[in-house]
This record gives C-alpha cells, structure tokens and sequence, in this order.
C-alpha cells in the first residue's frame, strides 16, 4: 500500500490569480483528507508565488491534518518551518525564473546548507527528506546528510510515458534507486508530473512507500471532482 500525498499548492495559485480569499488552501487541505489524502503537501516558496505565509500557519495549526512542507535551503523559510512545526519536511530545489521544480537537489553544491537544516529539523523531530534524481549517487549522499527519505523526481518518467516514448531504461534506472535507497534504510516516496499512468507504472515498484501528487489532480478535479480522483489514485495505491 503506498500513501497519497495530495499538494495543494494550486488551489492557491486559482485564488491568488484574483486576489482574494476563494478558493481556500485550508479547506482544500480539509476536504482532500476527507476524501483519502494521506497526508497534505504544500510548498513555501521564496517568491510566495501560490502558499503564503498565513497558509501555512492556518493548516500546520490543525494537527489533523499531517503536513509536508517542501521548502528551498533558505533559512528564513527554515525559521518560519520551526515556528510553524509541520510533521514532515522535504528539502527541494529552486529558481527564481522556473515555472515548476525541474530537477532534484544539487547536492554536492548544497551540501553544507542541507546538513544543517536536516540537523535542526531531526533535532525537532520533523521528518526529513530530499528531493532527488533517480540517482545512486544521490541516494548515497543523501544518506550521509542524515536525511530520513528520499523523494525522486518523476519527471523525466512521467513526460516519456505522456508521451508514448519507451520509458523502460528510466523505469530500470528507477528500480534500481529504489533498491538501494531501502538497503540503506531510507524511506523512498516519489512525485513530480506524475498522472494515473505514471503512477500505475510506478506502483509496481516494490518499496515505494509514498507519491506525492498536485498539479494533475487539481487540474482533474476541474472537470471529475476532488474526491473522484483521489479515489482514482488511492485505487492505484492500493
């Protein structure tokens, strides 16, 4: 059984295209648990481009609600995410200029800035993960920094399958991360453009525990419903 991480990141970019206060992150955060989610993610980002501040606060204030926050190595954001003590944190990239999160972490270039962090947040007794490639590399790093999971980016995966392109050697390269990552005791949880055929792919995988999925289901939920395809994808994960 794998659990569903729903981010709701774009319920909030729906509201901040109008500058109002409809529709709300926190009732679409309540809702979503209503309808299976296992836990809700949002990502606070420097720009503060979707999730604000007062988002974050109002959700991670109900500990019904188990919380994911994906953040950047910034230390203010680090202060906010101690103040505001969600469950679980995942360590990601980010650019000023992307559209959406294009990669996992560079690790070796972050490599001091993630050690702190991950020390401050398991200290606090907050979970931890990275955001990577599918990468042995990665997964060994990772391991090292003292992270408690790894989450791979499906990207390139997810776009070969969209696409109709063989996505085996991917699949494999997958696997194979997955393997490793749970040999060293990481807990593996995968996520990023992932739809239903993606994530059918992926849940053959033995030893991932966990995807976390957005933009395709609020984009779905337009036209079936929020609680009609998280019931899709919950049908997959079991």
């Amino acid at each position: 059984m794998i659990r569903l991480g729903v981010n709701i990141d774009h319920v909030a970019t729906i509201r901040n295209a109008r500058g109002e206060l409809h529709p709300d992150p926190y009732k679409a955060a309540l809702y979503a648990m209503k309808c299976g989610a296992d836990s809700i993610t949002i990502h606070l980002r420097e720009d503060r481009r979707h999730i604000k501040d007062k988002d974050f606060k109002k959700i991670s204030s109900n500990k019904k609600i188990p919380l994911n926050l994906e953040m950047a190595t910034d230390l203010k954001i680090l202060r906010i995410a101690l103040k505001n003590k969600p469950n679980f944190v995942c360590i990601v990239p980010e650019k000023r200029n992307e559209i959406t999160t294009e990669g996992g972490i560079n690790l070796i270039k972050n490599k001091k800035k993630i050690k702190k962090i991950l020390s401050v947040f398991n200290k606090h007794k907050v979970r931890t993960s990275l955001f990577i490639n599918p990468s042995l590399k990665d997964v060994e790093m990772s391991k090292k920094l003292n992270a408690k999971c790894i989450e791979i980016h499906t990207g390139k995966i997810s776009n070969l399958i969209k696409n109709n392109k063989n996505y085996k050697n991917e699949l494999k390269t997958i696997n194979n991360v997955v393997k490793y990552a749970v040999n060293l005791d990481l807990e593996v949880h995968a996520g990023h453009g992932m739809d239903y055929k993606t994530a059918k792919v992926l849940s053959k995988i033995g030893g991932i525990k966990e995807f976390n999925i957005g933009h395709f289901i609020i984009g779905e939920s337009i036209f079936f419903g929020l609680k009609k395809t998280i019931k899709a994808f919950k049908d997959i994960c079991n």
